[in-house]
This record gives structure tokens, sequence and C-alpha cells, in this order.
């Protein structure tokens, strides 16, 4: 099986396909760039019901260093079927951080996004949607679901008459306003001078999937090498339900120095073979858990899992 690469990242301030569900990936942690912390570690761990991360940063200067932390998630999209992204919710209830051993509560913050088309950008529309009189809860539909409310927000922003809005939606009425809200989290973080500060974090991650794999189609995505593909052959699933899930791990690139210490563990079910793509060495410590470990390392991509059952 070939091997490929999802982060905790410091800021200051996908798939769809016939009877699927979708998923796009989520990260950690974002960071400008500060000359003076470094990733010392970081201990990840990746399953479909859970993910987890534990760093170890170090303030290289003899002053206390205070930054606002955020935790962005993914765009998602308003419209969507019933059965796509049915455990945002669980990802929302379920994030905790944990700063040195203390428990973090993080402030919500809830953006809206508005794309015309493919060719466009994507624009904020945060501001438009209150002055027009969206609420934070209502802004937070494509993550909470609620799809009997669908129509009744299509409806408001229509008759919104704010003209910057008015814009930016489809001349025709009977046309889906293509708008998006994202969740990111924040808090501030103080790293002492010379000083380790330990922070972990852990939610549920978004997990999607298909009622058939099709490796000839789906061998470049999750670097299905001969044996899986040999393994799907014998186990008679190479046409069988799949989950997929996806990581975002090139921030980790922005840190002032590699990170020191990396090492991921990715976990499958009993009854599953797994696949991903890794350019490194993978090691199966049992018979559900990969482990990779690595050293000054940096990030040159993201990382995307597929979890197909056997038969």
């Amino acid at each position: 099986m070939l091997k490929k690469i999802g982060i905790l990242m410091f800021i200051s301030v996908q798939t769809l396909a016939n009877d699927s569900t979708g998923y796009v990936g989520t990260g950690g942690i974002q960071y400008l760039k500060n000359s003076n912390i470094t990733m010392q570690s970081e201990d990840l761990f990746i399953s479909k019901k859970q993910i987890r991360v534990d760093y170890q940063f170090k303030n290289l200067s003899n002053k206390n260093i205070t930054e606002t932390v955020l935790f962005p998630l993914p765009k998602l999209d308003n419209f969507f079927d019933g059965g796509d992204f049915a455990h945002t919710d669980k990802l929302l209830k379920s994030f905790k951080i944990i700063v040195d051993g203390r428990s973090i509560q993080p402030e919500m913050h809830v953006r809206t996004f508005i794309q015309k088309d493919e060719k466009s950008p994507s624009i904020d529309t945060t501001d438009l949607f209150r002055k027009c009189g969206f609420t934070d809860a209502e802004m937070l539909n494509p993550w909470s679901r609620k799809s009997d409310e669908y129509e009744a927000f299509e409806t408001k922003l229509k008759q919104c008459k704010n003209p910057e809005l008015q814009k930016l939606l489809p001349k025709s009425e009977t046309d889906i306003v293509p708008w998006s809200s994202q969740v990111i989290y924040s808090w501030k973080q103080t790293f002492k001078a010379n000083s380790l500060t330990r922070v972990q974090h852990q939610y549920v991650p978004l997990v999607g999937g298909s009622v058939a794999v099709y490796p000839e189609e789906d061998i470049k995505e999750y670097c299905m090498d001969q044996s899986f593909k040999a393994g799907l052959k014998k186990a008679n699933s190479e046409q069988a339900p799949y989950s997929a899930l996806g990581y975002i791990l090139k921030t980790g690139a922005n840190w002032a120095k590699p990170i020191q210490d990396f090492k991921l563990i990715i976990e499958r079910d009993s009854n599953e073979l797994v696949s991903f793509c890794w350019n490194g060495k993978v090691k199966k410590i049992s018979p559900t858990q990969f482990q990779i470990v690595e050293k000054n390392f940096i990030p040159q991509q993201d990382l995307n899992i597929i979890f197909v059952g056997k038969r």
C-alpha cells in the first residue's frame, strides 16, 4: 500500500457521487508564520469515529507571545439532500480543545459566502446576511442540516432588498441561491517564554462514502496498489460500499521550522480494508492500526483515506 498526507493550524484572523454522501477535509489549528514559535511534535490519530491531535509548541524567545488561535472548518453548501453530511452537527458538538491540561472554550464565528458560478470567486457575505436579518443560528444551517428550513432561507434571501446582496443572487426566481457557511473557532493563546505549550484537540470527522468502490476510478486519489486490489478481490469487495475522509496536512509547513517529531496512526475497523497515499514508510502496528513516524517533517500534500468493507 502506497502512502500519502493533515494538520492543526494557527492563523491570525469533496467529493459527491451518485448514491453517495460527500466529505470535505478537516484539519487542525492554523498559525501565521512566527519565527519564534516552532512545532516540536505532532501526534495525530485518525479513524472514522474520531480525530485526535496532540501538539507540543516551543516559544524560542525570552518573552511571552500571545496570539489569536483559529481552528477553521471547511465551507459547506446550504444545498444538500437528506443523506449528505448527516454527521456535520456531530463535529460541532464533539469539538474539544485542551491546553496544558486545561479545557478551553473557544468562541464560534459563523461566516457565509456566495459563489455565483464555478468561475466566480467566493464572496464573503456575512455582513450582508446580517443586514437582511439572518441570525448566527440561521447562517449555521449548512452545518445543522435542517432541510425543512431550506426553502424559508431561500425565500428570505430573495426577498431581502439590500442592493449589494441582490447583485449576487441568481436572476431567475427559480434558481437556487449558491450560498455556503463556514465555522471558525478562536481563542487567545499565550506561549510562555522559552517554554513548551501542549495543545490537544479532538472531534468527530466528516465521513462520506458511496454504495460501491471502483478501483480503476479511485486508484489515483487513494493510491490503491496491487496488494490492496488483491485484498479487495480476495474479500469479494471490488464493488463493495466504502467510507472516505480527508485531512488537511499541508498547512503544517507554515511553521518556523519543520515538525521535529511527527507521528500518525490511522485506524480501520476489523472488517475493513484501508488505502491512502504516503511518500514514506508505513508500519502495521496492530490488526487495525497503521503507524507513520517522521523526523523534521514538512507536509507536502493532504490526506485522503478510503475504508472498504469486506463482504
